[in-house]
């Protein structure tokens, strides 16, 4: 098992920014680490995604799992790789993008929906595959793909919030992925990282929780 998909499991909830700027992406993370989430995808619709993750991972090394998010070029992966992401994230599946995530060594998630995705991805070399949007099945969903992928780490992104990770976890996830339910667009174009480190409080308490029901 990959490095990062061992520290994928052991963070549980990876935090997608898509930030407004480089600066909010790295104070973002500042507050998400406070309020104890440590998983972070920095995505590349956020402007110079590449210096946001180069200088989290000056300031935080190995204390964050690190991970390139939205990866629809293999130059980005490359890129992205070399900034310091231990993983990398696309919103979907296509063999050549694949090919190049999988070049870097990082650990790779490739998206997919539906089964016949499932496989596409398994097949070209996933390391986690990204049941994205998560949110048009929900959990039921998810346990559905437990039944003939019952080995594939599967990670949910999309309609993940502090009330119903329990569900999530249960129906199966290897860790989950959770947008702006944890960090907000709105709470970091406002530079409002109090917000942002609640809501980290909140999802850790919450996960926290599920681990100790298990």
């Amino acid at each position: 098992m990959p490095l990062a998909l061992t520290s994928i499991t052991d963070v549980g909830v990876i935090a997608v920014l898509r930030a407004p700027s480089p600066d909010a992406a790295v104070s973002a993370v500042d507050a998400l680490v406070a309020g104890g989430v440590t998983g972070v995808e920095i995505t590349f619709s956020t402007p110079d995604a590449e210096a946001a993750i180069a200088e989290v991972a000056r300031r935080h090394g190995d204390a964050v799992l690190l991970g390139a998010g939205t990866i629809t070029r293999p130059e980005q992966a490359e890129s992205a790789a070399a900034a310091g992401a231990r993983f990398l994230v696309c919103p979907g599946t296509e063999d050549g993008l694949a090919r190049a995530m999988k070049a870097t060594g990082a650990t790779v998630m490739l998206g997919a929906l539906t089964p016949s995705e499932v496989m596409a991805a398994v097949a070209l070399g996933a390391d986690v595959v990204k049941v994205f949007p998560a949110s048009l099945g929900g959990p039921a969903y998810l346990r559905s793909l437990r039944g003939p992928f019952p080995d594939v780490p599967l990670m949910p992104t999309g309609g993940v919030n502090a009330d119903n990770i329990g569900q999530w976890f249960g129906a199966g996830a290897l860790a989950v992925g959770a947008g702006s339910e944890l960090c907000s667009s709105a709470a970091m174009k406002a530079g409002n990282w109090e917000v942002v480190e609640d809501s980290a409080r909140s999802f850790s308490a919450a996960l926290a929780a599920t681990r100790a029901a298990a």
